[in-house]
């Protein structure tokens, strides 16, 4: 059974920005639509396999891979937290996942 996910405001924010600029750079959203079904379908996965995702040295966070992006999320004991969207062509050390306690109420259910 999917687990309930829950959305933080860096990842809407950072999901935001991504669509964004590429709809800004290409003229059209028509790419900006392709990652967006990329990152729901991601998330739709994780919801259902949670420990599908690579582990990170801190406790519950693991990071899915979606084209150049990491899909950032903690699982807990009922739901999926998706901590961050982040283009894995950034500095890695600016990405600092938040905690589970820093969350948004806005939840979606697969």
């Amino acid at each position: 059974m999917a687990k309930r996910v829950i959305w933080s405001r860096r990842a809407q924010r950072n999901r935001k920005e991504i669509l964004k600029y590429w709809s800004a750079r290409n003229g059209s959203n028509l790419y900006s639509k392709k990652l967006d079904r990329l990152f729901r379908e991601s998330i739709r996965i994780i919801a259902r396999f949670p420990h599908i995702g690579l582990p990170t040295d801190q406790a519950n966070i693991r990071i899915k891979t979606a084209k150049e992006y990491f899909v950032v999320y903690e699982e807990t004991d009922l739901e999926v937290v998706i901590l961050a969207i982040w283009d894995s062509r950034q500095n890695p050390n600016d990405l600092k996942p938040q905690r589970a306690q820093e969350r948004s109420v806005r939840s979606w259910q697969s």
